[in-house]
């Protein structure tokens, strides 16, 4: 807490208004290009602007005032709105689009996923100032779902601190090239610890219909989850993380200077198996395992009925999931049955099993835990491996260092089911952290393949539907809940708007009541 209380020292102290002071996790880049996780939608909503953007449940045009798109699906236009400008005065033009996209393709990190398989950098083009053109080598019916992932950035921030063709991906790691609604404070930044960020007047959507908007922001990297709780209700931060547990859920909602925001989200909680490690090779020890996690117990008894279960890939609230979807039971002796199966096989089971939980999030503890207990009644020894998200993320990149099983969320990057079980369970997608179950299955493939391809939704909602139906069956996975976003908030923060896309991290709507 000393530490915590010396970030928020020095620069904090001489605002006429007081800071927001936001403590949830960190990224670990400031590059929009290189992560894709819930921190970094921070960043990209607050520091950057995309062609669209996320508005609640609603895909509205941002950079981009309209969109054109051909018969046969392959010729997108974006036409810019007039007189944007980044950080650094400069106008935004189609080029810069351009230079973005050509980048992000050219990088092929995380955020690109959606896009390398369709679209080549020549493809993107600028006929004129304001208008950017992207020709696809096929139908990818997401297309227009998935651009608001893209950050534009500033090439002539940029390209001064390129070394080795790099594409100045070592400066922007710990710098900015945006347009956003906040820009960054280059001189206070420390790494993974503190980032501020103070309000673009000259933001191209403007500040008038804002009540009292958040002129500095303080972001801080409040590891535990208590420490967070106990720095809101003393008034040193105004946000906490949006996976708060039970007990602190009720902690807060006790108090009289914090509140909890609770939104329907499209975020699930799963526990990932890694199919390419025996014992997990085996169907019927996968099987074992799904059956042997007490789904309602954790739901309704510690998370309190706070969460809904799913029964498979994708979000209870979005189309594609099969209309006789039957969740896997609890059943200690179902469970038994598999394993028994399995040992019989030839599966390992008598080997310790390494599951690895977020050591900043007190949910995949508790989860694990429970886990763990049940296990042991079958036999199975589970070791719980603190861990964090970065560190996961990095070992999945291969089946031989990803762990044996580890337990996470899949938030909503772009509302459609190729952000789930498109990229979850298509192995074209293997060595990212989405697709760490190492799970392939080739007619899986071809119908997730198609259902991207396709730009009828009534023939896309039916290949989602079968192939959730092979996946489930198969249980690469153990699908545990869709989760309802819970974030605290001081009570003189007002203005909060939740999107499934970012969890609520826009700061732009933001005021404070005192």
């Amino acid at each position: 807490m000393l530490a915590l209380l010396a970030l928020l020292a020095g620069p904090a102290a001489a605002q006429p208004q007081r800071p927001l002071v936001w403590g949830d996790t960190f990224t670990n880049s400031l590059d929009p290009h290189a992560i894709f996780d819930v921190p970094s939608q921070f960043v990209l909503l607050n520091l950057y602007d995309g062609l669209y953007r996320y508005q609640g449940n609603e895909l509205v045009p941002w950079l981009a005032e309209s969109h054109t798109v051909s018969p046969d699906g392959l010729t997108w236009e974006f036409r810019l709105r007039a007189g944007i400008r980044f950080h650094d005065g400069s106008p935004l033009t189609a080029e810069d689009v351009v230079w973005s996209f050509r980048r992000l393709l050219a990088m092929r990190m995380a955020p690109s996923a959606a896009f390398t398989p369709v679209l080549k950098a020549e493809n993107v083009t600028a006929p004129d100032a304001r208008t950017v053109r992207f020709v696809l080598d096929s139908v990818y019916a997401p297309f227009l779902a998935a651009i608001p992932v893209v950050a534009i950035v500033n090439p002539r921030v940029i390209q001064p601190h390129i070394k080795d063709n790099d594409w100045g991906a070592d400066w922007l790691a710990a710098n900015e090239a945006g347009s956003g609604a906040y820009r960054f404070e280059p001189s206070t930044y420390q790494p993974r610890t503190a980032l501020d960020m103070e309000r673009f007047p000259e933001h191209f959507m403007g500040w008038s219909t804002e009540r009292r908007p958040v002129d500095s922001v303080r972001w801080r990297n409040v590891m535990e989850t208590s420490t967070r709780v106990l720095a809101l209700l003393r008034g040193e931060i105004d946000a906490t993380d949006s996976y708060l547990p039970t007990d602190q859920v009720e902690r807060i909602e006790r108090s009289q200077t914090a509140r909890v925001a609770r939104d329907q989200s499209m975020r699930i909680f799963l526990i990932r198996m890694n199919n390419r490690k025996p014992p997990f090779d085996n169907l019927d020890a996968r099987l074992c395992f799904a059956h042997a996690f007490n789904y309602d117990g954790f739901n309704q008894i510690i998370l309190k009925g706070m969460v809904t279960r799913i029964g498979g890939p994708l979000p209870n609230n979005l189309w594609g999931n099969p209309p006789d979807l039957r969740p896997i039971p609890y059943d200690m002796a179902k469970a038994k049955a598999h394993c028994d199966k399995a040992r019989a096989a030839g599966a390992p089971l008598g080997r310790e099993i390494e599951l690895h939980s977020l050591a900043n999030l007190d949910q995949t503890v508790q989860a694990a835990q429970m886990f763990q207990a049940d296990l042991r009644r079958l036999g199975i020894n589970v070791r719980i491996v603190p861990d964090t998200m970065p560190n996961v993320v990095t070992s999945a990149t291969r089946p031989e260092t990803t762990p044996d099983m580890w337990i996470h969320w899949i938030s909503a990057y772009f509302i459609d089911p190729e952000n789930w079980i498109g990229q979850m369970y298509d192995s074209r997608f293997h060595g990212t952290w989405k697709a760490s179950a190492w799970y392939e299955n080739p007619r899986v493939n071809e119908l997730l393949t198609r259902a991207r391809t396709t730009l009828d939704q009534t023939q896309r909602e039916a290949m989602y539907q079968e192939a959730s139906r092979i996946v489930i069956a198969e249980s690469p996975d153990i699908w545990v809940y869709n989760t309802v976003n819970l974030r605290g908030l001081t009570r003189r923060v007002q203005g909060y708007s939740f999107s499934p896309v970012g969890s609520g991290g826009e700061l732009r709507r933001m005021w404070f009541s005192n």
